[in-house]
């Protein structure tokens, strides 16, 4: 049966499920009529400014959970600003394979590639171990509790819409801002780094031609619309899966077989220099690079609202996030912890944080004594940096529209073309990647460092907040008197899973503020004099500080309240799913014990 959407304006829920539902829209609608006529009017048309939904603002409830949340006389409208992210204008045109390859693919990237490189030399392998299988456990339970989320809400903005709806719209505000500029900081450091990576094949060649090069090509690609977005993922992370794949199976005979000079590797790098560096707090550092290196895992949350089927694509994407730790991440740290002993010099080797010369995973080929395969794997890595690039403006731009459908961004940045394009979004989040022509300044070092500060941590407040909005969720389900057999998508952890990585969260951010008070001292170095520690403290927490001033500022300004329990709107864009699941939970009980085995799996 094909799945519906009740969209529920008032202050109390509906009366009974078989309440008339409003039909999903189709993404055929949205494009340019086809009738036009010609190619020139139907693409100049698809340029203009989608229609907007038929309901009236004079329409929108000011009951309960939809008073608009404001002590000081301005207004922030909580009833419009649900409707307006739940009726949003892009296009439902990513299928179930673009959700399913970015959910395995996705998040794989420099962080995986090259960061790891870093923290393999402050913490030794066992420490980069044990951080990554504790950080990915962690991921599997916010990204179980987003699954939950984004099937009941595939709503526009997705994990800052929650913070608005669940939590206050302040934070909402905070949230959506700092999850935009990560990514808008991201972008030229990406650019950068692939003009930087092409250095290994021909060191003269001019870095601007491929800056150029690369901006285009990024900026070309999300003109295309999200389905443009999803064909170039779903290449980009099918290379990038075949890569690690790859990797692992050369891995594993490159440490049997061992290298050109010696014989079989085993552990021997565990013992010499060894399995841990920099003791405890060598491991505290490494827990941050952990969580940078998973990011953009959440990306399937965000792309919800632009899924023609999210009660099918989504379970399946949220599911594949186990066998993508397990598979490729752990199984890539355990060898490249076998193969690179973390003292290799050319592990700190990097000019920027995304440089493939400091890759554990090109050094550990290099070392095999291969001559054609480092270059492969720097292909690979330059694959990866224009994916991430890729997903920056997907996502700054995907979710400063949203802000702005809120009323919590300036409203030229909810245009939304008749393709379902954000199309100001695009074009403005897409110009940031000119500053990547900074490399070319001789400060371009200390201006990156200090944008990157900005936006560090950003990946561990966003997933915090996704675990607390799912805590609130439940508890407002609760109270609504709802049972949790209604739910589309229930994660496998449940409740306890967000709770349980929302401490760890919050333990990873004070062992950040320790390190950064007390940083890691390198021993061919003098030790760290005032300034420098002080620029190294701001360097590591500065995320905390703007945050906090978005917060505060919006706070005030606003004068919004963190929203009751009992004022939560679960209504307004949830997918009434109750008399399907009950017909699908009867056809379930028929299948045999390995289809249901492999359905909770996959």
């Amino acid at each position: 049966m094909a799945y519906q959407r009740e969209i529920e304006m008032q202050a109390f829920p509906p009366p009974s499920p078989k309440t008339l539902p409003i039909p999903e829209p189709s993404s055929n609608n949205i494009g340019p009529d086809s009738t036009s006529p010609g190619a020139l009017h139907r693409l100049l048309t698809s340029f203009t400014r989608a229609p907007p939904p038929s309901r009236s603002e004079d329409e929108y409830s000011l009951s309960s959970y939809n008073t608009a949340y404001a002590t000081n006389g301005r207004l922030f409208n909580m009833s419009k600003a649900n409707y307006n992210s739940a009726n949003t204008a892009l296009a439902r045109e990513l299928k179930n394979r673009h959700l399913q390859m970015i959910a395995f693919g996705g998040s794989i990237g420099t962080g995986l590639f090259v960061a790891s490189g870093v923290a393999l030399f402050r913490g030794g392998p066992a420490s980069l171990l044990i951080a990554f299988v504790t950080m990915g456990t962690m991921q599997f339970f916010t990204m179980q509790a987003l699954g939950e989320l984004s099937v009941a809400f595939p709503v526009g903005g997705s994990f800052s819409n929650y913070s608005t709806r669940f939590l206050d719209p302040s934070w909402g505000f905070a949230m959506g801002w700092n999850y935009t500029l990560q990514y808008l900081i991201v972008l030229p450091l990406e650019i950068i780094a692939g003009a930087f990576t092409t250095n290994y094949w021909n060191p003269d060649a001019s870095k601007s031609i491929f800056i150029i090069l690369f901006f285009f090509l990024i900026l070309g690609i999300n003109l295309l619309g999200v389905k443009g977005y999803g064909e170039a993922e779903f290449i980009f992370s099918a290379v990038k899966i075949t890569a690690v794949m790859g990797f692992i199976l050369l891995g594993i005979i490159i440490n049997i077989a061992g290298e050109p000079d010696g014989g079989y590797i085993g552990f021997s790098h565990w013992q010499n220099p060894g399995a841990f560096n920099n003791g405890f707090k060598g491991f505290a550092s490494v827990l941050v690079t952990a969580t940078f290196s998973f990011a953009g895992t959440e990306m399937v949350g965000l792309a919800a609202a632009e899924t023609s089927n999210p009660k099918k694509s989504l379970p399946a994407a949220v599911k594949q996030v186990f066998w993508r730790i397990s598979l490729f991440y752990i199984l890539s740290i355990l060898l490249i912890g076998l193969l690179v002993p973390y003292n290799e010099p050319r592990l700190l080797g990097a000019k920027y944080g995304s440089d493939a010369a400091a890759s554990p995973f090109v050094i550990a080929i290099e070392m095999s004594g291969s001559d054609i395969l480092p270059d492969i794997m720097n292909a690979v890595i330059l694959i990866s940096l224009i994916s991430v690039g890729n997903t920056a403006v997907y996502a700054s731009s995907r979710t400063i529209a949203a802000l702005a459908e809120q009323s919590l961004a300036p409203k030229v940045f909810a245009y939304i073309d008749r393709t379902g394009r954000p199309l100001i979004a695009i074009i403005c989040c897409g110009t940031v990647g000119l500053l990547a022509f900074v490399a070319n300044s001789k400060i371009h070092n200390e201006i990156f460092n200090w944008l990157l500060a900005i936006s560090g941590l950003s990946t561990l407040f966003t997933w915090a907040s996704i675990c607390v909005c799912h805590i609130r969720f439940r508890k407002a389900w609760q109270l609504s008197g709802y049972k949790l057999s209604q739910l589309a998508f229930k994660s496998q952890v449940g409740v306890w899973g967000s709770w349980v990585a929302l401490f760890a969260y919050t333990t990873v951010l004070f062992l950040q503020f320790w390190v950064a008070i007390s940083p890691i001292q390198p021993t061919d170095q003098a030790p760290f004099t005032t300034p420098e520690r002080i620029k190294n403290f701001f360097l590591q927490i500065l995320t905390v500080p703007v945050i906090l001033v978005f917060y505060i500022v919006h706070k005030i300004w606003m004068g919004t309240k963190v929203v009751r329990g009992q004022d939560i709107d679960i209504h307004t864009g949830r997918r009434y799913l109750q008399v399907w699941n009950e017909e699908e939970e009867q056809a379930r009980k028929a299948w045999p014990l390995w289809k249901r085995v492999y359905n909770h799996m996959c």
